[in-house]
């Protein structure tokens, strides 16, 4: 568990960073080139939130799922970073509802009877970072308030600040409470706008480190989170919690990406994908589109829109009544979420400036359903239904033992808006009971030892649903064009360890360590493939399938030390994650992929006809490191001054979509952060803070992309041509930051 100290600024720049410093086996993901929009992966899962990436990790904030209703994404933007009382990550456990294979992340925030003053802080630092905020908490008696504005500005490393963020939230909290009763209302808004690099081919890394591939790629993110929270105590025994809440969430999102659009046989019209698919210009179809564009270089916009409204609740029990004698505590308890989202897409052809790869739309919108590219409007609604129990019995004052499970019912509709997609149109309805037993065993008095078994199962979200069509690939996640149905995933959790202290406090120095393996088989995986059909520079077309049975197992250790003056902490983790049935892949970019005549795609390039993998058990999952290492310390010279330094390592990684390990793995790479804060008074503190000190350069995962580069409409011109076929995302080179914070 994590507290807001741990939280602070002056050891990391974000909630993420955070995370990653304090939570062992937790690591941080990049797909976006973007500092605070990055996935964070815990046992070979991921709460990413970029659409379409298959999520494994639920997160709550105040209680209430935060994932969002259309593609299970979490925007760790939304969470007002300095209003967070305490973060808690449990391992797989049904109780935590759907999409929970991987864990949770538990997020307290803060109130008024928790948090009293003012507090004032601002930070600066590399690449025009510019960040401040202001909290306040009051409590009188049994009522409180507390509330919190942030604002960040970022203008990023990459090249024409094409990486920028700019951040406004807040967060509002008002409670009453008496001897029985705590009641809270609390707010949470945002106004995000978020620029995007897209992972980068290696040949132009190599000729500048901040070098971007197209653009634009933008998204502005909205929010207006309300919920109530309420506890009451019938008795010192039994007890009630619920909350209710209202989400709404908007997002629009700017896709800058090549374009499959040539000039058609009569060399006169636009074509799409091949010369006899004339491009169908907005509503009008089955009319040509006359080539305006000469040999300037193509390139297109690709926009969606999301819009979700999303609302529910959920109603626990918990006793601790004794049971023959025995202590227990027994919790029952049931959650409703429903959502409503509203998506359109659309495609614009573009002119791409030879220079900067950036796309300039020119109103040309392409129309083409049987090429999977056309303007789509989908209505989609879902009802997720819980159910859960659980009961911890202590056999004995060493041994205790603990049952439950939880039935979850999914149901999803989606609805074509547009009239041409009625293969979007269906009904589908997952459920299951998800059993969990553990136990726990306390062999002296310092230490313990657990185990336990999980089930838990994975719904397809509306997104996935709407893709999943190997004949009809979707820009993820821009075109939704069918609905083949998709089995729910239902993973298999052991675990077991040992934990335990030396020690009675800081003071004299306590030790802390633990020690844990973990296996997780999944049944039908839900994963993103690329697209056998349309493939050319645009690259991320694809579509999502069940795959089989995957297993991610591993091991992981930490120790933490403190002392009056020393805080000293050391944890790994391995991830071994693979494929556990044979099964064959599209892999539209991959060199190695078998085409259908038996040659691979790096010897028949263009004539390769739908590139494919075979899968056999035991080969890797990509874009998953096995090693992770993280080593820190922290150091009071003297009571007012702390220095200290944190060191990750993280191990080599195959390439996404290289799912038959044949190809270089991402290299290894090892980081150095330092921090450092000087107590200026009793109520202000200076800090600072250095990321990635020895300037490493590194990538932090990669995939593959096409090599054939961009072309004119009348292929007189290309610019774009790559040697090397991976592309990948550049860790951020050495930044330094300074703030203050004043309390009041």
């Amino acid at each position: 568990m994590l507290t807001s100290t741990d939280l602070n600024h002056e050891y990391s720049p974000s909630f993420l960073d955070s995370l990653n410093r304090g939570l062992p086996g937790v690591s941080l993901g990049d797909q976006t080139g973007n500092p605070l929009q990055k996935d964070l992966n815990y046992r070979g899962f991921t709460a990413s939130p970029v659409q379409g990436t298959p999520q494994g990790i639920a997160v709550y904030q105040n209680g209430v799922r935060v994932n969002e209703s259309w593609g299970d994404i979490v925007n760790w933007d939304f969470i007002p970073e300095k209003a967070i009382d305490k973060v808690s990550l449990f391992p797989s456990n049904p109780v935590f509802g759907l999409n929970a294979i991987g864990g949770a992340l538990s997020i307290q925030m803060k109130n008024g009877f928790t948090w009293q003053g003012a507090e004032l802080e601002t930070l600066i630092g590399s690449y025009g970072r510019i960040q401040s905020a202001v909290q306040a908490g009051k409590q009188d008696g049994n009522l409180s308030a507390y509330a919190l504005f942030e604002s960040a500005y970022d203008r990023g490393w990459r090249d024409l600040g094409l990486s920028s963020s700019h951040i406004n939230r807040m967060y509002a909290d008002v409670g009453a409470r008496n001897e029985q009763t705590e009641l809270h209302i609390s707010f949470t808004g945002a106004d995000d706008i978020l620029h995007n690099v897209t992972a980068t081919p290696v040949d132009l890394l190599n000729k500048s480190w901040s070098s971007v591939w197209t653009s634009p790629q933008d998204t502005r993110l909205q929010l207006a989170f309300l919920q109530a929270n309420l506890t009451h105590s019938f008795s010192d025994s039994l007890a009630f919690q619920g909350n209710v809440y209202y989400r709404g969430f908007w997002q629009g999102h700017n896709d800058g990406n090549g374009t499959n659009a040539t000039v058609c046989a009569d060399g006169i019209n636009l074509c799409l994908n091949d010369t006899a698919d004339p491009l169908a210009n907005g509503v009008i179809k089955g009319v040509a589109t006359p080539n305006p564009f000469g040999n300037a270089i193509l390139g297109e916009i690709d926009r969606n829109w999301v819009s979700t409204n999303s609302f529910g609740g959920a109603a626990q029990l918990a006793s601790t009544n004794k049971v023959f004698e025995h202590d227990n505590h027994f919790i029952v308890g049931a959650s409703v979420d429903h959502g409503y989202t509203q998506f359109t897409g659309s495609s614009e052809l573009g002119v791409m400036d030879p220079q900067t790869l950036f796309i300039q739309g020119m109103g040309i919108f392409i129309n083409n359903p049987d090429e999977g590219q056309s303007a789509s409007s989908l209505h989609a609604r879902n009802t997720y239904t819980g159910l859960y129990v659980t009961d911890t019995f202590e056999v004995t004052n060493r041994l205790s033992v603990t049952a439950g499970g939880r039935f979850n019912l999914a149901q999803i509709n989606l609805q074509d808006q547009t009239g041409e997609n009625p293969e979007l149109n269906s009904s589908s309805q997952f459920q299951r009971f998800n059993p969990m037993v553990g136990a726990t065993y306390k062999i002296t008095q310092n230490i313990t030892a657990y185990a336990d078994y999980a089930e838990a199962n994975r719904a397809p979200t509306p997104l996935e649903l709407g893709c999943s069509d190997a004949v009809h690939p979707c820009m993820i996640d821009t075109f939704l064009v069918a609905d083949p149905p998709l089995k729910q995933v239902v993973s298999h959790t052991v675990e077991a360890g040992l934990r335990g202290s030396f020690g009675k406090d800081a003071k004299s120095g306590l030790l802390t360590w633990g020690l844990g393996v973990y296996r997780t088989l999944s049944d039908d995986d839900i994963i993103e493939v690329g697209s056998p059909t349309v493939g050319g520079p645009v690259s991320n077309f694809g579509f999502f399938e069940n795959f089989g049975k995957t297993r991610r197992q591993g091991f992981e250790a930490k120790i933490d030390y403190r002392q009056e003056r020393w805080n000293v902490y050391a944890n790994y983790a391995f991830v071994d994650a693979t494929y556990q049935s044979a099964g064959s892949l599209f892999s539209p970019n991959n060199p190695n992929a078998i085409c259908q005549d038996g040659g691979t795609l790096a010897e028949e390039q263009d004539n390769c006809v739908t590139p494919t993998v075979r899968v056999t058990p035991g080969d890797h999952i990509g874009g998953i490191p096995e090693h992770r290492f993280k080593l820190g310390a922290e150091y009071a010279v003297t009571d007012r001054w702390k220095v200290g330094g944190d060191l990750y390592v993280v191990g080599s990684q195959y390439l996404i979509h290289d799912d038959t390990n044949q190809f270089a793995k991402v290299p290894a790479y090892a980081t150095l952060n330092l921090h450092t804060s000087y107590q200026l008074t009793p109520d202000v503190e200076l800090f600072g803070l250095i990321n990635n000190a020895l300037n490493q350069h590194y990538w932090v995962a990669g995939t593959f992309t096409s090599t054939g580069g961009f072309s004119s409409a009348d292929g007189s011109n290309t610019i774009g041509t790559l040697t090397d076929p991976r592309t990948v995302v550049p860790g951020m080179p050495f930044a330094a930051y300074a703030g203050i914070k004043a309390k009041f």
